[in-house]
């Protein structure tokens, strides 16, 4: 292998046959996206630094990579996430389009470091936006929608993990707790660091230690959290975690759900219910979601698939079944196999073993006599 071989940390190449399976799987993914209504919106791969990095996409700042523009000498950031685009279109260019709003895209990211679970940082992503509605039948259609897309692009044995991010700092809101102790009880809650939860949480400690216990299956988190005395934004939330939940399980009951309501790494802008797919087996998240304020101050939901994460999730596709024609054959043949559903390998020169050239260049078939025929090692 020569040094042009190598890549940075981080980024691969995608060989044959892995891309062409990746590319059918986004396909799979668009359509079911748009079957609901999901309308494709395509933002370019870079743009002005502060338009991308605006309100929620303050929340990716460390993960853009940045370059001048030698045109307008501005500062461009090249996207680590899809959402803040999509966002930034349904706030500006589609601004005065009927609501609620529903955007579908696909397209590569690009982010300065990866993550234990996920190394790679150029990868695609897929998703969907709906913008302009607050009802819980929203989250509960993005939840169902997102489970509906994996499934039928190959993913089994699928669960969901819903969240509150803005729970724990709704709580320590009404309890007026000082910044420093916020930031370290939320260090100590994405750590599920009990002791520490209980000498941070002070006047509220028990509360603190029964939220960080309600992790778990949906029924058993329900049962604790609506023993919680919560007040105001908090219990608020709580409610909509609730309803948001039933409406899923009404609809389908088979789903696997679990609960996680201190969780909040990843979904610093999400202001309500968040939505963690994974699959048994899989390695880290398939994709995740979740309500949030767009830049307008609309209310919005949306979800995003991790590509790389999915492909990882599904078998490994089987070598497609190519046929050679040997060279010289009529064009209009081979027109003719393509449009049965064949692939062709067209032979460019004459050679005295057409068999083996067929297998010499992968294929599992050969064009004979007006004949499919198979080949054999």
């Amino acid at each position: 292998m020569t040094d042009r071989a190598l890549l940075p940390t981080g980024l691969e190449d995608v060989l044959p046959i892995d891309a062409q399976h990746e590319a059918s799987v986004v396909d799979h993914l668009m359509h079911t996206f748009a079957s609901m209504g999901y309308d494709r919106v395509k933002p370019p791969l870079i743009e002005f630094e502060d338009n991308l990095l605006q309100g929620s996409g303050a929340a990716i700042s460390a993960q853009t990579f940045r370059v001048m523009d030698p045109v307008s000498q501005r500062m461009l950031g090249i996207r680590p996430d899809m959402t803040v685009q999509v966002e930034r279109i349904a706030t500006t260019r589609l601004i005065n389009a009927p609501r609620p709003l529903r955007l579908s895209y696909a397209g590569q990211v690009l982010r300065v470091k990866g993550s234990q679970l996920r190394p790679e940082r150029q990868f695609t992503q897929t998703g969907i936006e709906l913008i302009g509605s607050d009802a819980h039948a929203a989250d509960c259609e993005i939840i169902l929608l997102a489970h509906e897309a994996l499934s039928k692009a190959g993913v089994k044995n699928l669960s969901v993990d819903l969240g509150l991010p803005a729970l724990v700092p709704a709580i320590c809101e009404d309890l007026n707790m000082d910044q420093q102790t916020r930031e370290d009880l939320r260090i100590a809650l994405d750590r599920k660091d009990a002791a520490s939860v209980k000498a941070l949480g002070g006047v509220a400690a028990n509360l603190f230690a029964q939220l960080l216990d309600s992790a778990g299956p949906a029924s058993h988190a329900i049962a604790i959290l609506k023993k919680l005395e919560l007040g105001g934004k908090a219990k608020e939330l709580r409610e909509r975690l609730i309803n948001v939940y039933d409406l899923v399980k009404s609809q389908a009951p088979d789903l696997s759900v679990t609960i996680d309501a201190s969780e909040n790494r990843g979904y610093e802008y999400h202001t309500g219910v968040a939505y963690t797919y994974y699959a048994k087996g899989a390695r880290g998240e398939l994709g995740r979601g979740g309500r949030y304020v767009a830049g307008s101050g609309e209310a919005a939901t949306g979800f995003t698939v991790f590509v790389d994460s999915l492909m990882r999730a599904l078998e490994k596709p089987d070598t497609p079944e190519k046929v050679f024609l040997p060279f010289a054959t009529p064009s209009q043949e081979g027109a003719r196999l393509r449009a049965d559903g064949h692939i062709i390998v067209n032979g460019l020169q004459k050679v005295s073993d057409e068999q083996a050239e067929g297998l010499r260049m992968g294929c599992s078939h050969i064009f004979l006599n007006g004949n499919i025929v198979a080949l054999s090692r």
